[in-house]
């Protein structure tokens, strides 16, 4: 390793620890946050459909918000710091609150500033390595994203041996402390927020009403295709506990095991998807991986044991590792001098299409939920087609607010 490569690799370290604790909080309740509502607060099917809607919907506006306010002005480390903040509490009222409508306001104020962390996160690093090593950029990104697939190799089966000694308590406690330690990474190895030092110009552009890099149908049309193809990804993991234990004769364990095994999975195939994009593009690294999501949706609606989903993994963690990881670099090629938008507008493409897969879920109660598996192919496949058919051209431009460097 280079001199420059060993700089920049201590440089995305504190990224990483960051982006490891968030990844294990998330991984921690996530796949059974219906399982919780069902379970635990004894939610009706309407209240838990509101409930995966109104707090995605309430996390894409957080964010938003904090990505144009962090392109704006140098404060991305405060903002981290708040968003921990919000992680930490959410998590920690979680634990012990059975109330759905207080539960309801958690969702929609704490979970949702907690949201903003991840988009923020990235955002920094990118801006890190466009500074140091901006050929590496693609790379880094993906280097990050596998971080976070890290987390999710842990995470389910650690939620299920949790839930199994101390029930959702335990499990909302532990996610709690995640978010106290990725707080505590950012006070302690990121420096103090400076006063952003771009030039006038740029911030006058970054902050004009007039188009972007590209055009605004353009970005609406691809952010709306990596929407509708995460949203099968949300649909299905709040199902899968569920149908495992209906259909499939499993238990709760089960699905730890198939999410730990597509994290793992992941972990080598985003690594490689990013190193190859420095010989083939972006695009059509995003463009094959979204066609390996819609076999592996469409292959495992003929699935009849859990060794079966268990095997169809593959595709599914490509799939994952073309879009949820090199897909965060082709948004913010996009707008290389809006970082924080570009990235908060890459994440919020997850809790929309965690919106979207409410009323999905709904439908799948009210079918029935082997019918989860159709309904994910054909999102999917609207998905891979509505990004197909965008072809989204960008003019270069360095970032236009300068951020402090990390310790």
């Amino acid at each position: 390793m280079t001199a420059s490569g060993g700089r920049l690799g201590r440089a995305m370290l504190p990224f990483a620890l960051v982006f490891f604790s968030v990844g294990v909080s998330t991984a921690l309740v996530y796949p059974f946050l219906a399982l919780f509502l069902d379970s635990a607060v004894h939610a009706s099917p309407l209240q838990i459909t509101m409930f995966l809607i109104v707090g995605p919907l309430a996390s894409v506006f957080v964010a938003s918000a904090l990505g144009r306010l962090s392109d704006r002005r140098a404060i991305r480390r405060t903002l981290m710091l708040l968003a921990a903040f919000g992680g930490f509490t959410a998590a920690g009222l979680t634990a012990v609150v059975r109330d759905y409508w207080l539960l309801l306001v958690i969702n929609v104020t704490g979970w949702a500033l907690a949201g903003a962390l991840f988009p923020q996160t990235l955002a920094y690093a990118r801006q890190v390595l466009d500074r140091d090593r901006p050929e590496r950029a693609a790379m880094g990104m993906s280097a990050l994203r596998t971080v976070f697939s890290v987390a999710w190799v842990v995470g389910p089966s650690l939620a299920a041996f949790v839930m199994k000694a101390g029930g959702f308590t335990w499990l909302y406690a532990l996610s709690a402390a995640m978010y106290g330690i990725a707080g505590l990474l950012v006070l302690l190895r990121f420096d103090k927020d400076r006063p952003p030092e771009a030039d006038p110009a740029q911030t006058a552009d970054a902050d004009a009403a007039g188009p972007l890099e590209v055009s605004w149908w353009t970005l609406m049309a691809t952010a709306a295709g990596f929407t509708l193809l995460q949203a099968p990804l949300t649909l299905v993991s709040q199902v899968l506990p569920i149908y495992i234990g209906r259909y499939l004769g499993g238990d709760v364990s089960d699905t730890g095991v198939i999410l730990g095994v597509c994290a793992f999975l992941e972990i080598p195939f985003m690594l490689t998807l990013g190193a190859i994009t420095n010989r083939i593009s972006v695009r059509t690294v995003v463009l094959a991986g979204s066609c390996c999501g819609v076999a592996y949706f469409a292959l495992a609606s003929a699935a009849t044991a859990v060794w079966q989903l268990v095997a169809a993994q593959v595709l599914n963690a490509l799939f994952i590792s073309a879009v949820a990881g090199v897909g965060i670099s082709y948004m913010q090629g996009m707008l290389p001098r809006h970082p924080g938008r570009a990235t908060a507008l890459f994440t919020n493409s997850f809790p929309i299409g965690a919106m979207l897969a409410g009323p999905l879920f709904g439908l799948t109660q009210h079918f029935g939920y082997r019918t989860v598996w159709p309904i994910a192919t054909g999102v999917c496949a609207v998905g891979l087609v509505l990004l197909w058919t965008t072809r989204p051209t960008c003019t270069a431009a360095e970032p236009a607010v300068t951020e402090p460097a990390v310790t």
